[in-house]
């Protein structure tokens, strides 16, 4: 075996290193075709198939490697990962023992280890290969990854946060860490949606290919569609108070009732809608405006809690503007705008996350 790389592995190197892996098992094939013994290109080799999905070669190619040279950590990584990925945890944890057992400290294979123990429900040793793999790799993101992921199935939320900081220190731009803060952010008390959406938006502009923070950003933009609606019921209310729809006690109002009321109220719901939902849509940074745009050609739901809100809104202008002088159809409208948004109102909360 060569103690150096072959110039096809290291031409190969560099296509994995630009996730261009096809490619580079080309290359790496050809080599080991010429020189069947040489590790280096074989480990290469299984790292790229691991990375293209293909576990069962990955996992073939890494005990190659380990016939090879039993004393070698990664080869050992390797076929743990390719165990892993696989579906058989128990194999891969055992794995992850060996690679450990040649290189104590072999960072990874602690990070991963733990997140392995997780799903095995060993919390508890878990946190210890969270910790260890940042002893080991204090400047590594990944380590700081796997320590809040043990941590956090522990409850220690004092490692979870200071995790986070960790990751933001090495990186600014870490998408889970920037991920972390954001959800933080969001989560604090008295936070509204609209603040949220900000947040999450201002985080995308950072990562902007975090799922994550997609998926949090169009949560938080249809809470606030769904808030529209109230809007619309409160306006449906003042609308029924100004017209009297339904009289309780004494003498009803005589109706048509006076346009200078009717003007006043028309006022109320445009200060309602103006405060409460445009100036707010306004004050948004670019992204969120964008996304409530987005998410109401996307999204169903979102499309039928602003059409609810539209369609109440509507029936309060009618009870409002038209001079009625009977409260039969004034009566009708406010139910048909009340409760088409009362029925879905608790049904609807979660079908956009």
């Amino acid at each position: 075996m060569s103690s150096t790389a072959s110039p096809l592995t290291e031409q190969a190197r560099l296509l994995y290193h630009a996730n261009r892996y096809e490619q580079a098992m080309e290359l790496l094939a050809r080599q080991v075709a010429s020189a069947p013994d040489d590790a280096e290109a074989l480990l290469l080799l299984a790292r790229c198939q691991q990375f293209s999905k293909r576990h069962q070669e990955a996992l073939r190619t890494a005990e190659a490697v380990i016939s090879l040279t039993p004393e070698r950590s990664d080869a050992h990584y390797v076929r743990a990962c390719a165990l892993r990925s696989s579906g058989d945890l128990a194999a891969a944890e055992a794995g992850m023992r060996d690679a450990l057992r040649v290189n104590p400290d072999h960072w990874p294979a602690h990070a991963d280890r733990g997140e392995m123990l997780i799903n095995l429900g060993r919390v508890e040793e878990a946190l210890q290969e969270g910790l260890e793999a940042v002893r080991i790799a204090p400047d590594e993101t990944k380590a700081w990854h796997a320590l809040w992921k043990t941590a956090a199935f522990n409850r220690r939320q004092d490692l979870c946060d200071e995790a986070r900081r960790q990751m933001l220190r090495i990186d600014p731009a870490d998408g889970f860490g920037v991920l972390l803060t954001a959800e933080k952010t969001a989560a604090a008390p008295g936070t509204s949606a609209a603040q949220a959406a900000t947040t999450y938006a201002d985080a995308l502009s950072v990562v902007p290919d975090q799922p994550g923070l997609r998926s949090h950003l169009d949560g938080a933009v249809y809470r606030m569609l769904r808030g529209t609606r109230w809007l619309a019921l409160l306006c449906l209310l003042m609308a029924a108070v100004t017209a009297d729809v339904f009289p309780t006690g004494g003498e009803a109002k005589e109706l048509p009732v006076p346009w200078g009321t009717r003007l006043w109220a028309l006022c109320l719901m445009a200060a309602v809608w103006g405060f409460g939902a445009w100036r707010r849509y306004r004050k948004m940074r670019t992204g969120a405006r964008l996304t409530v745009r987005s998410l109401v050609r996307r999204e169903f739901w979102a499309r039928v809690v602003l059409g609810q809100a539209a369609w109440a809104t509507l029936c309060a202008l009618l009870i409002v503007v038209v001079p009625w002088t009977e409260r039969g159809v004034p009566q009708w409208l406010f139910w048909l705008g009340l409760v088409p948004n009362l029925l879905s109102i608790t049904h609807d909360r979660n079908k956009v996350l």
